[in-house]
């Protein structure tokens, strides 16, 4: 009795591997144009979220709002790694100084996001993909 368990249980860490696998090439080649680093970087946070969605999506299959925010999540623990834009605390005029280093500070934000977000797009993509051609396939036309 215990046998299909066991292999129900291998089969569902072989899936788990192959979701954080996915998300952290798919995040790691997203970063390359952003440099090496960047994109190691990156590959690692896809790692760990695509491990992450995996056990969201056996949980709460149904719930996007909660994907959505295991993105905005890991992003934001992404963003804890960036090196610091400018010292802290600002010199005296602070909102003049503020404004300055705000453009550069969304920039490198939306470089280090990007590679996660597109990570998620493909993962989740070529989940709901297949379903989509199956549902297709399965239509029966009327002349």
């Amino acid at each position: 009795m215990s046998a299909p368990t066991d292999s129900s249980r291998a089969q569902l860490r072989l899936r788990s591997i192959a979701w954080a696998l996915g998300a952290g090439l798919s995040a790691l080649v997203f970063g390359l144009p952003f440099g090496v680093e960047a994109a190691l970087r990156a590959g690692g946070c896809g790692f760990f979220y695509g491990l992450l969605a995996f056990h969201l999506q056996r949980v709460d299959p149904d719930d996007s709002h909660l994907q959505a925010g295991l993105v905005g999540a890991v992003c934001g623990i992404h963003s804890l790694a960036l090196p610091p834009l400018s010292p802290w605390p600002l010199p005296s005029p602070w909102l003049q100084n503020l404004a300055l280093v705000a453009p550069t500070v969304m920039m490198e934000l939306v470089r280090a996001w990007l590679p996660l977000i597109g990570a998620a797009l493909v993962l989740h993509g070529s989940q709901v993909l297949p379903r989509v051609f199956a549902a297709r396939a399965t239509v029966i036309r009327r002349p």
